[in-house]
């Protein structure tokens, strides 16, 4: 009896770390099998999720409260979503906005009276309001003000609104915060982290957004009925589909992935892995061949109904779009079946296309192979407490030689040039998130945080010269205390080496971007819409089923859109 597919060796080695974890590239990741809301919709339909609605008390105004209930096998969760009657001049997607369309929490169980009196007192509070560990996550969002007049005055008239107008916005709501793990009072994430449907990274902030996009067509129907009475229509269930949940995501995100360095190597391993395991299939069946044929034809159209105004993202949908056509031209001529040809086929992908339809490609040839990859998911979470802990035994002649190895690109770099630190990372006073200055414009050094782990790499480097090769870590860092945090991280990285951004993340050249699609990417977003280089639009579970739909269609291909809706 052959070994199970999942037990098989890895003929092909995980891609090099000085590979993939350039900028350029994480900046260029697509959702694929192992996105945070892939694995929440997986395990919905895999565990027979059921889903209620106990309450939607909102007037004709749209203001008022409805509750969302996930029944899960063992437990319920509950979105307690609160709408507002918000004018105008008040509708800010600034973090340091004071008032919102509508703000939400999720609930641990089903609040009772006394809850929902509590909550309607904080929740549209926000930062200004208190929760409790009862809470699991706090978020807000707005309107989309064009498409949302548009859909309720078609749907209010008696018509469906225009696919062509949703095409080029997305979704009717946006939101511009979704906390966890703690924030503003809410339960920190170790209170959950052992039930099995939280132990994903951010499950319980995309089930937040899941419910937020059932009651945002919830709440857009009803203002629709209100408003045409008894000409009104129901929005068909496939326009509705179309529609995700949007997101403005800026800078405050970008620094997730320097502070989380553990999580983050377990991330991107998941994903070279699961990269591997599919290359060093030897042989695959006409029916994966065909899957993948079919979600390429799929990932076409999805580029073509990208759309982007910022310059940076118009150039790069271009080579995109360009680089998949050819992609599917080779795929069409070439026998995918023997001969490892997911390995050949990524071969041939390095040397013919840009890196972001190899990216593209990396995810999509793990489509076929959900019984290969998915438990992958189980070892994306850090629950290494100890992993930060310094080893000081350490001679420092084996420190020297991790740093030339996984910080030989920091080591090239000459840090006296002003172009290699001329920015600095801060924390605003104003909106108390991380935020990105110019270090010789502003008077901002003073306040920098230690966000720049390659030119701190490069100073421990220069002050271990003159230490004996058999000193040990310990003395060492007794006479320069100041390079700890580069010692811990280097010694993270040792074990774990997708743990460091290897680019400099203060230099003149430096774009955020990249750093905020790779999270976001992780999250399972499309469609990245760039409004600068800091801060970016995106869409979250767009084509996705709604939860009465789960168990209905396929629940794990969503993120392709159907064929036939490219542009013309």
């Amino acid at each position: 009896m052959s070994a199970p597919i999942s037990d098989r060796p890895l003929v092909i080695a995980k891609r090099d770390p000085a590979q993939v974890m350039r900028l350029a590239r994480l900046g260029s990741f697509h959702q694929c099998r192992l996105s945070f809301m892939r694995i929440l919709t997986r395990r919905m339909t895999r565990e027979g999720w059921t889903f209620s609605r106990p309450a939607f008390e909102i007037d004709v105004t749209g203001v008022g409260h409805a509750i969302y209930c996930a029944h899960t096998p063992e437990r319920t969760y509950s979105l307690v979503a609160f709408a507002h009657n918000l004018p105008a001049e008040k509708r800010s997607d600034r973090v340091i906005a004071e008032a919102w369309d509508s703000t939400f929490t999720l609930f641990d169980g089903v609040p009772d009276a006394d809850d929902i009196t509590r909550l309607r007192q904080n929740i549209p509070l926000q930062e200004a309001g208190r929760v409790t560990e009862k809470e699991l996550s706090v978020s807000r969002a707005n309107r989309s003000v064009r498409l949302w007049e548009h859909v309720v005055s078609r749907l209010a008239a008696g018509q469906q609104p225009d696919a062509a107008e949703i095409a080029n916005v997305g979704y009717l709501m946006r939101t511009t915060a979704v906390y966890g793990s703690g924030k503003l009072g809410a339960a920190d994430r170790e209170m959950i982290a052992d039930r099995p449907e939280c132990s994903a990274p951010f499950q319980v902030e995309m089930l937040s957004v899941f419910l937020t996009r059932a009651f945002v067509r919830d709440l857009a129907q009803h203002m629709a009925n209100m408003r045409g009475r008894g000409r009104a229509v129901d929005l068909d269930s496939a326009i509705a589909r179309t529609m995700g949940i949007g997101n403005s995501t800026g800078l405050g995100m970008a620094p997730f992935l320097l502070t989380h360095p553990i999580l983050f190597n377990n991330w991107i391993d998941a994903r070279e892995t699961a990269i591997a395991m599919v290359r060093s299939v030897p042989t695959a069946s006409a029916a994966d061949v065909d899957l993948f044929r079919s979600l390429l034809a799929r990932s076409i159209t999805s580029a073509d109904i990208w759309r982007s105004s910022h310059p940076l993202q118009i150039e790069k949908l271009a080579l995109l779009r360009r680089d998949l056509k050819s992609l599917s031209t080779h795929v069409a001529a070439v026998d995918l079946r023997g001969n490892f040809p997911w390995d050949r086929l990524y071969r041939w992908a390095e040397k013919a296309l840009g890196v972001d339809a190899q990216e593209c490609l990396a995810s999509l040839i793990q489509e076929p192979y959900g019984d290969l990859v998915d438990h992958l998911a189980d070892q994306m979470s850090d629950s290494d407490a100890a992993a930060f802990r310094i080893n000081g035994s350490m001679p420092l002649a084996e420190l020297r030689a991790i740093l030339a190895r996984d910080y030989d690109w920091a080591l090239a770099i000459d840090w006296t040039e002003k172009d290699a630190f001329a920015r600095a990372w801060y924390v605003s006073e104003e909106k108390l998130e991380p935020r990105l200055g110019e270090r010789f414009e502003e008077p901002i050094s003073p306040y920098e945080q230690p966000l720049a782990p390659g030119r701190d790499a490069a100073a421990l480097y220069g002050d271990l010269k003159g230490w004996a090769d058999d000193s040990l870590v310990a003395a060492f860092l007794l006479v320069h205390p100041e390079h700890r945090h580069s010692v811990r991280r280097a010694q993270i990285v040792d074990r774990a080496p997708y743990a460091e951004i290897r680019d400099n993340t203060i230099g003149s050249d430096l774009l955020p971007l990249d750093m905020l699609r790779c999270k976001l990417a992780f999250f399972g977003a499309t469609h990245f819409d760039p409004r600068s280089d800091r801060w970016v639009r995106i869409c979250l579970f767009g084509n996705a089923p709604y939860p009465e739909e789960l168990q209905m269609r396929d629940a794990d291909d969503w993120p392709y859109p159907p064929l036939g809706e490219g542009i013309s």
